[in-house]
């Protein structure tokens, strides 16, 4: 007998909901095709469901045909293509996760003071592409620690710093430490203000360790809050795997362990969870339980033109 411990919470956030939503809204009330700049949120099942509805991705504003409904994605995106979508007078539906503008404001309240901004995130993200393109200053970027030593920006300089909201408090603590070591004037939004959703996956991943023999995440290579998951499982002993569905199970993962940990990125849909229960059936006899954590309520409002 197998038992499978649920996390909890697990998968969507509110962020995740409102932008899926902001497309499948969209196609009913403008028919199809709507057009969306990026991967609406990471997790290639969401945007194959989003396909077939008819949805239609792009890279970039230039492959967006004239006239086109157009919505950008949870993470955000530059100025330059807010810029660029309003000369070219296309319709535009902004699904940027509330969290994510939150990032924005500070940064460009920051910039207004006068201070050099500093964000702390991943290079490449495209949250953090759109954060870095919001300011309408240069901004400096660390990853970690040595980056902080690496800053050619005077100690005494009015400083500020932001995080990427795929990043828990405790992914930033070091660095924001060593930040506050080497300036001698730098501000940075409260604690309270990081993603809820990163945190509190992050904390039930911390509780699903105790109990775990394996973790299973279900999450993208790409997603940057399921790659933490699994490296917080890893960073407290517990062998830690991520999937993008029932189709990466590896039987050999689950040789002599009897508890099972499950749980899944910010982006991740609960039927792929489903999915790997059933995948899961197929090796041993499974029990499945939950954890007591954190019940979201969270919600956030769709785009004003898609309010009923």
């Amino acid at each position: 007998m197998m038992r499978v411990i649920l996390a909890q919470p697990r998968g969507f956030c509110a962020g995740v909901v409102r932008a899926i939503d902001t497309v499948e809204r969209a196609l009913e009330k403008y028919g199809e095709p709507v057009y969306v700049r990026h991967e609406i949120v990471h997790n290639k099942h969401v945007v194959e469901t989003l396909k077939n509805k008819g949805a239609r991705f792009v890279e970039e504003l230039n492959e967006v045909p004239e006239g086109a409904v157009t919505v950008f994605s949870a993470h955000g995106v530059p100025l330059a293509v807010v810029k660029e979508a309003a000369d070219r007078g296309l319709p535009v539906l902004d699904a940027t996760c509330p969290l994510v503008s939150k990032v924005h404001m500070q940064g460009k309240r920051y910039v207004s003071q006068g201070r050099r901004l500093i964000l702390i995130g991943h290079a490449g993200h495209p949250e953090v592409e759109g954060t870095m393109g919001q300011v309408g200053a240069p901004v400096e970027l660390v990853q970690s620690e040595k980056d902080v030593d690496k800053l050619a920006i005077p100690v005494e300089t009015p400083v500020a710093y932001v995080t990427q909201t795929t990043l828990s408090i405790d992914d930033t603590r070091g660095i924001i430490n060593a930040l506050k070591k080497r300036f001698t004037d730098i501000v940075g939004p409260e604690t309270s203000d990081i993603c809820y959703a990163t945190q509190n996956r992050q904390t039930a991943v911390r509780d699903l360790c105790k109990v775990a023999d394996v973790i299973l995440v279900v999450g993208a290579q790409n997603s940057s809050n399921s790659n933490r998951l699994r490296e917080i499982g890893l960073e407290e002993g517990v062998p830690s795997y991520l999937i993008a569905d029932a189709g990466d199970l590896d039987p050999a993962w689950l040789k002599g362990k009897e508890r099972v940990g499950l749980t899944a990125g910010a982006s991740a849909p609960e039927s792929l969870v489903e999915n790997v229960i059933a995948a899961l059936r197929k090796i041993d006899d499974v029990e499945v339980s939950g954890m007591d954590g954190i019940k979201e309520h969270i919600e956030f409002r769709l785009p004003a033109a898609l309010r009923n």
